[in-house]
């Protein structure tokens, strides 16, 4: 079947747990921290790991209010990725709804943000019923062509896969420079956040991999929004430089009946890292309607969503 990316990793840190659960044959990095109910799953993008997640924030505040479950996605960090079938959002989906179950999880807020984003649409796209809701962030979901950036598969010019790996190592820290601006990179990222695991070849392979497969990706599965049934959150920066917010997440947003759209005013694509009140908040949402229990929202006469500008709101 040929060869297999990842390698085995379990630890503890001071608030969580590190562990694996292996599906379909195929070990799976996990992350577990916080309350029993309600399950949030966090979904990483293309060259992360769990520990972007571990380090942005999000989990700080909340983790008495919410279980929640990052992963590694398959080829990242030290989950594996079998060679020699597909990985597109769907099939990765179908994986990791299959480890929730294994996991006692059921009916999960999925968090995905960037590529992970693509792969919380393929979960409650297969199985809507196993999902409570979704908060996208920085997402890239049609197939719009771009100026490659440090994140796409670069051509450099060699022929040798080390070499370029090797480079790409090198540009590190050029590439979370770019990612996270117009913000600076934070001081707590850079004291947690592994670069040596999320820089091994194995994971730029993946990354090369993702990249490379990102417009068809996302034109697979915009056919399919329209049946998108879940509640969705969309959470996106006015300044992402890696993804244009307003041909994506704003796009998406006018699809979409049941969505809602905060759009961070002097934000870049890590939004997770520079507004985690805003995502906490989008899970708290979600959260609400999860339990049944009525809230009363204010909308206008035409019940319209809204569209979140900064600290302005704008009918979508």
């Amino acid at each position: 079947m040929g060869t297999v990316r990842g390698a085995a990793f379990a630890a503890r840190n001071q608030f969580g747990i590190f562990d694996f659960v292996t599906v379909e044959g195929i070990r799976l990095r996990y992350f577990e921290t916080g309350a029993e109910m309600p399950p949030v799953v966090l979904l990483h993008g293309n060259g992360s790991i769990i520990e972007d997640f571990v380090c942005s924030g999000v989990m700080d505040h909340a983790a008495s209010r919410f279980r929640f479950i990052a992963f590694d996605r398959p080829g990242f960090g030290y989950s594996e990725r079998p060679e020699g079938r597909a990985w597109g959002p769907s099939e990765q989906a179908k994986l990791l709804l299959n480890a929730l179950a294994r996991l006692d999880v059921e009916r999960p807020i999925v968090v995905g943000h960037s590529w992970g984003a693509l792969v919380a649409l393929a979960m409650a796209l297969e199985r809507p019923e196993e999902v409570a809701g979704l908060v996208l962030l920085s997402g890239y979901y049609y197939p719009v062509p771009r100026t490659p950036t440090v994140l796409a598969s670069a051509a450099f010019p060699f022929t040798s896969e080390v070499l370029r790996h090797t480079v790409r190592r090198l540009m590190a820290p050029e590439t979370l420079r770019r990612v996270f601006a117009p913000c600076i990179v934070p001081e707590r990222f850079k004291r947690a956040y592994p670069l040596d695991l999320a820089t091994r070849v194995s994971q730029m392979k993946t990354v090369e991999e993702e990249a490379a497969g990102l417009l068809h990706a996302a034109r697979t599965l915009s056919r399919a929004y329209r049946n998108v049934s879940v509640p969705v959150h969309l959470i996106a920066g006015s300044d992402d430089r890696i993804v244009d917010t307003e041909l994506h997440s704003a796009r998406l947003h006018r699809e979409l009946g049941n969505s809602t759209f905060h759009c961070v005013a002097g934000r870049g694509h890590m939004v997770h890292h520079a507004a985690p009140d805003k995502v906490i908040a989008a899970i708290d949402s979600i959260s609400w309607d999860r339990r049944g229990i009525p809230r009363i929202v204010a909308l206008d006469k035409s019940q319209r969503s809204w569209l979140h500008i900064g600290e302005n709101l704008a009918a979508a």
